[in-house]
């Protein structure tokens, strides 16, 4: 069996210190012209075939993910289009091939994929629950995440409003047209931090011309709003070009191309937007409920220490924070009239991520896990139904206690076994070799299996989330950087020429070491920016061994179980051949208006010229920021090629150069009108914005960098101008 077929895994150097304009590609915003799809070979689709073998055959799946389905969506619904008309944010005819799929998959679908692809192709309108005049139900298969909707007194609660205004306001119009409910949208619940459920808020009240009531109750962990912004935005171009590989929204579907992404189909492409909490479970407003307020026979469960009440819309809701498992902010909930457990995104349909592969902080499995046991003990002798924000419900007690048990342990072992052999001095790529697979009791659930997360890179996370990056061989303490390790792994083994055929022969192996091309190659491509021998790699050596490593990821793809590795293996072949594909743009102006002003400027920060401006400004720039009839104002100084904010007066930075005057509404339109922080802000001044130095400003603000949204990933970083 080929390497990874049918399985989960499927400082500066002295001596070069500069290196030449490179010429690869930096985006395109058509694509080449088509290629021939690359045939699966023939050890890639028998391992694909024989992995549905390995699980005990279940039609459980299909039942659940089909219950209580009211309305698909409308036959006139092919593609959902953006606010504008201009393009599609969300592609239903794409995905028919899933949808109307047959149960043998083709060669070039991983078996276990393609059975996920076509549960998480099920869309339209779900009744859920309902008992004592309550429903739930849930609208499945709009976006990567789901959208609840609970009725309530005077109109309905919606939990998560997915990714994007768009995507948020048909699922909502589903719900009115089939339900015939056009009762306001009273409140809205978020589970957690992450965008697929909260983009999508705003687009709740498109048919009230995006008037939003001013009673309107908006409910969130406590921190959501604050990781909401730092996931979003601090790091926000890199993940942002990383999620264009681990979703492939771009990438064709169908069963050579993007099947899915293991958690759903892929994400939205629309507009996002942010309704800002009015209510946070844990903050001041909302304290654990204490025992002497607990009713029992109202609130059903026993009462539990750390159990926060609430009463929704007249339903009452029983909530259990979990902060460090999926997101730093995170809750489960219980209705206790529908006896109905949420549980946001803790337990859903596969091995979720330790580490997201579009970058995020380590997730915590050992706290997952803990949070998960708790869970159970407390909700789950008293739940007949329960449901997440990704998949599908499931129902009846025993189904759902072996589930959530099941899952508790998976992550359990992801921790434990992790730590076992980390402190037996294996390193997390070797921790990943040695475990392969989960112990039987596990790994012979569907609902485990690595479609989003993956038993190999969730292994090496919880290495890095105790250890870090640094493995303790000093070997590995300070490697060159790949275009000169590159360079010097093609010179000692006798030339590019001879490395791409040592290359192809590997490809042409049985069984093919496809990831062993990988290693080659990857050496070949970034060797071609050598700045010491610009013709280590020529032109045509170089164009064979971009070909044939993206034939190498496409037979990686082919036989992934995992979605994103698929996409990931897809979309680097797709870049190999054509280059950087422009991302999609988003608008996301409600994260910046929501953002604090320690938030603005400390992605200010992040984007200054450390070194250009610490070797130009020897002295401290001060800068004071007034905002008009608030009474607030903020102190920002550039020092040591430092951006450092202070609220208020900085007491230490001495006398301002400048004192900038503006509302905080300017400084948002500012900020939203483009990259280019200084051009924006120039034009401002005078309408809008005051300032008694300019130059001095326009002098901090000159060292302001704006970031590539399209670096290249699988090839060597063009040098700027």
């Amino acid at each position: 069996m080929p390497e990874n077929a049918g399985s989960q895994q499927s400082t500066e150097h002295p001596e070069h210190p500069e290196r030449p304009k490179h010429t690869e590609p930096t985006g395109h915003a058509e694509r080449a012209e088509p290629v021939e799809p690359v045939e699966p070979s023939a050890a890639v689709a028998e391992a694909n075939r024989g992995v549905i073998e390995t699980i005990p055959p279940s039609t459980g799946d299909f039942a659940d993910a089909t219950r209580g389905l009211l309305a698909p969506p409308p036959r006139d619904l092919r593609v959902i289009p953006s606010r504008d008309g201009k393009r599609a944010v969300w592609d239903f005819a794409g995905y028919e091939f899933l949808e109307n799929g047959e149960d043998v998959p083709p060669p070039s679908v991983n078996a276990s994929l393609w059975r996920q692809g076509r549960l998480t192709a099920v869309a339209g309108l779900f009744h859920v629950a309902a008992s004592n005049g309550r429903t739930i139900y849930q609208v499945r298969g709009y976006d990567l995440s789901n959208m609840t909707i609970v009725t309530g007194d005077r109109g309905i609660i919606v939990i998560d409003p997915l990714a994007c205004y768009e995507t948020a306001q048909h699922a909502l119009r589903l719900y009115r047209e089939t339900c015939n409910d056009n009762r306001p949208v009273t409140a809205i619940i978020y589970t957690h931090s992450h965008v697929d459920h909260f983009g999508g808020s705003r687009g709740l009240f498109n048919d009230t011309r995006d008037v939003i009531a001013p009673d309107l109750k908006v409910y969130a962990p406590e921190g959501f709003l604050e990781h909401a912004v730092s996931e979003n935005v601090y790091a926000g171009p890199a993940m942002s070009r990383r999620s264009g590989y681990m979703y492939a929204a771009g990438l064709d579907k169908g069963p050579d191309g993007q099947v899915g992404s293991g958690l759903g189909l892929t994400i939205s492409t629309g507009e996002v937007t942010l309704i800002p909490p009015t209510d946070y479970v844990g903050g001041p407003q909302h304290q654990p409920t204490p025992v002497g307020d607990w009713h029992p026979s109202e609130d059903i469960i026993p009462w539990q220490p750390g159990l926060y009440r609430l009463h929704v819309d007249g339903v009452r809701i029983i909530c259990q924070l979990t902060p460090g498992t999926e997101a730093p902010a995170e809750m489960n909930f219980y209705f206790p009239e529908l006896r109905t457990l949420c549980m946001a995104e803790n337990s859903t349909h596969t091995m979720h991520n330790i580490l997201s592969l579009r970058g995020a902080q380590v997730r915590d499995a050992h706290a997952w896990s803990k949070y998960l046991t708790q869970a159970i003990q407390t909700f789950g002798e008293h739940t007949d139904v329960e449901f997440a924000s990704h998949h599908w419900p499931r129902w009846g007690k025993e189904s759902i206690l072996e589930f959530l048990a099941n899952q508790r342990d998976m992550y359990g072992y992801l921790n434990d076994q992790s730590l076992r052999l980390l402190n037996d001095g294996y390193t997390g790529i070797e921790i990943a070799e040695k475990l392969k697979e989960l112990p039987p009791g596990l790994g012979r659930h569907w609902y485990d299996r690595g479609y989003y997360g993956s038993l190999s890179h969730n292994l090496k996370a919880v290495y890095q989330r105790y250890m870090g990056w640094f493995d303790g061989n000093p070997a590995h303490l300070w490697e060159l950087p790949p275009v000169e390790a590159g360079a010097r792994y093609v010179r000692a083994m006798g030339g590019a020429e001879e490395v791409v055929r040592a290359a192809r022969q590997a490809y042409e192996a049985e069984p093919p070491q496809y990831r062993w091309v990988l290693e080659l190659l990857n050496h070949v491509i970034f060797a071609s920016a050598d700045p010491a021998d610009p013709a280590l790699v020529p032109a045509d050596v170089l164009a064979a061994a971009k070909a044939l490593q993206a034939d190498a990821m496409t037979q990686l793809g082919y036989g992934a179980e995992n979605g994103t590795w698929r996409n990931f293996y897809l979309t680097g072949a797709e870049e190999l051949r054509n280059g950087p594909q422009k991302p999609v743009p988003h608008s996301a102006s409600d994260l910046v208006k929501s953002m604090s002003l320690e938030q603005i400027f400390s992605s200010m920060a992040k984007s200054v010229d450390g070194p250009r401006a610490a070797a130009e400004q020897r002295s401290p720039i001060v800068l004071r920021w007034v905002f008009n009839g608030t009474g607030r104002e903020c102190t920002t100084t550039l020092r040591n090629g430092v951006l450092v904010y202070v609220d208020g007066e900085d007491l230490f930075a001495g006398k301002p150069q400048a004192t900038i005057t503006l509302s905080r509404a300017v400084l948002d339109e500012v900020l939203t009108q483009g990259l280019d922080f200084k051009k924006h802000f120039d034009a401002a001044v005078g309408h809008g914005i005051e300032v008694d130095d300019q130059a001095a400003a326009d002098t901090v603000f000159g060292y302001l960098t704006y970031p590539n949204p399209v670096f290249p990933i699988v090839t060597p970083k063009p040098v700027r101008e």
